[in-house]
């Protein structure tokens, strides 16, 4: 099994870093063990994917690193600091539109800095630097009603992006898009990682979004979960077009493909037998 290996303490300082962290929930029914035992760190400048069967704990995961969820096992720090509940230097995008309608692009983008008392003129001076990131210029004064899906989840990263956080949290956040618009918003997506670099948790299903947008991509088994490997992804940088269609780009999707398809078979096995 390739977990990703564990570094001296000094090396960690400017990491997250997973130290055997594990949820359980407790339910009426009994406790359900959900994550186990994960050790591993997202470095500096990294684009982290996660993936795995339906219901193996991959938004989990992410929601213990953004403090929504305290492990019941282990602990998450981020350069150094332990995760204890909600952070501001942590951001995060979720799949469902996260707009405020009643609001126009430049002041949902603004919302956060907002909230963290920051001058008007200065808020809005970086609101309108990430609308130029996510390439929203001449839609600025629009409310999100008039906007595509497409639209909206940039407008969510460029919010996501004026907080300047240590690390982008991104759970399932093109899975409500069509097929075509995904594919575009992905790329869009990939275009403003290469000018931010922040350290991206990113969690899907599609496993060639996974490949195409990851320097690694963690493969989660099925409940209860553990990273049951870590697939590098050594495809250049930056990912012209065409990329997809690479051999190597082919090999490490169909290597990904068959170890997600053997949890998955788990996970049904273990339905049919419940049932």
């Amino acid at each position: 099994m390739n977990q990703i290996a564990t570094l001296p303490s000094t090396q960690r300082q400017h990491e997250v870093v997973f130290d055997n962290i594990g949820m359980t929930f407790q339910t009426s029914t009994g406790a359900t063990q959900a994550v186990a035992n994960v050790t591993g760190s997202i470095p500096e400048h990294k684009f982290i994917s996660v993936i795995g069967p339906s219901g193996c704990g991959k938004s989990t995961l992410l929601d213990m690193v953004g403090g929504l969820l305290k492990p019941t096992q282990g602990s998450v720090t981020i350069d150094g600091e332990q995760v204890t509940g909600p952070r501001r230097d942590t951001a995060m995008v979720f799949q469902e539109d996260s707009t405020l309608h009643w609001r126009s692009v430049l002041d949902n983008i603004a919302f956060g800095l907002e909230v963290k008392g920051m001058p008007k003129s200065e808020r809005y001076d970086r609101a309108r630097a990430m609308i130029e990131l996510v390439g929203l210029r001449q839609f600025e004064d629009h409310r999100p009603g008039q906007l595509s899906g497409g639209m909206k989840q940039r407008v969510a990263i460029a919010r996501a992006l004026a907080l300047e956080p240590r690390v982008l949290l991104m759970d399932e956040p093109f899975g409500a898009l069509d097929q075509q618009t995904r594919q575009f918003v992905g790329r869009e997506l990939l275009n403003i990682w290469e000018e931010t670099r922040n350290r991206v948790l990113f969690i899907t299903h599609d496993i060639q979004e996974a490949v195409y947008l990851s320097d690694e991509v963690w493969v989660m088994s099925a409940r209860p979960s553990v990273v049951k490997e870590v697939v590098k992804v050594d495809l250049p940088r930056p990912r012209p077009e065409g990329t997809h269609a690479l051999p190597r780009f082919r090999e490490i999707q169909d290597h990904l493909w068959e170890l997600v398809k053997v949890e998955a078979e788990k996970t049904l096995g273990a339905g049919a037998q419940s049932a």
